[in-house]
């Protein structure tokens, strides 16, 4: 059952913190369900003893429909700070008063940052970070490759455009109901930029890189692929880390894909953006 909390709009959100006594305890962390396996927490303590400050950051759980409530309690006690992840980067979209470009051009929102007025900001660094971490960490050139994207949820939503301006030679949404990829493109006004289809509809294809955007990792299970579209050339990069990526990333081994990648990458990239736009340092 919901919480009153989870009804508000963000005016109302903001306007109740902005009544209550300021805690002047800063506070950050990580919020998503499942959460425990996050190493985000090691992260930004890791890079606050590099430039000697001391950050609570916290890996917080809530489970899907009670976002908003588990929101509000944390920058209630201090709060100043949140990443979000599976399964409410749309949800945080909707509380925020403000959005960067890249929040609202993908409909999503991976970063909350609370201003001392009480206005939530939202951002979006996925894209940014998938896209260091293949190119400048990984060395991948993405001009010219045929790019398949596995799922079609909130993790999905913030990749596309980011990928879109290397300018692939064809880039696919994939989704088991290609009626939620569709609903993407058309939200994030691409439906001429880029292909969607129900997984099934790969078979037959090939790819350069294909990425897995889906859950199903945190399962223990492999997403429903046709298993031709990986090829001896092809690099498999899973959105997940750890455990989670196992599953996805055992498959592409098996099936000889040239270079098998998971998300840390990602999610220290996307971290350093983070850490930045909160304390105003870029970690190393």
């Amino acid at each position: 059952m919901s919480d009153w909390r989870s009804g508000m709009t963000p005016e109302e959100f903001r306007d109740k913190l902005a009544l209550l006594p300021k805690n002047p305890r800063k506070r950050y962390g990580v919020i998503g369900y499942p959460i425990k396996h996050s190493a985000s927490p090691k992260i930004h303590r890791h890079w606050g003893e590099q430039y000697n400050k001391r950050i609570r950051y916290d890996a917080i759980e809530a489970p899907a429909g009670h976002f908003s409530e588990v929101a509000y309690d944390f920058f209630l006690y201090g709060g100043r700070g949140l990443n979000v992840t599976v399964p409410h980067k749309q949800i945080a979209f909707r509380i925020c008063n403000e959005l960067s470009e890249r929040a609202r051009a993908c409909g999503a929102v991976n970063l909350l940052e609370q201003r001392k007025d009480g206005t939530f900001v939202g951002d979006n660094t996925d894209g940014a970070g998938l896209v260091r971490d293949l190119t400048v960490n990984q060395k991948l050139d993405i001009s010219g490759i045929h790019i398949a994207v596995i799922g079609a949820g909130g993790a999905a939503r913030g990749l596309l455009l980011p990928l879109l301006e290397l300018a692939p030679a064809s880039l696919v949404l994939a989704n088991r109901s290609i009626k939620r990829a569709q609903q993407i493109a058309s939200e994030l006004q691409l439906a001429d930029a880029i292909e969607t289809c129900a997984m099934r509809k790969l078979a037959n294809r090939h790819f350069d890189l294909v990425i897995n955007a889906t859950s199903a990792g945190l399962q223990g299970r492999i997403p429903t692929i046709p298993t031709e579209i990986i090829l001896q050339d092809s690099t498999c990069y899973d959105l997940a880390y750890g455990k989670a990526a196992n599953p996805f990333m055992s498959y592409a081994k098996r099936k000889g894909a040239a270079r098998v990648l998971d998300g840390w990458g990602m999610l220290v990239e996307q971290a350093a953006e983070s850490f930045e736009v909160w304390h105003r340092l870029r970690p190393d």
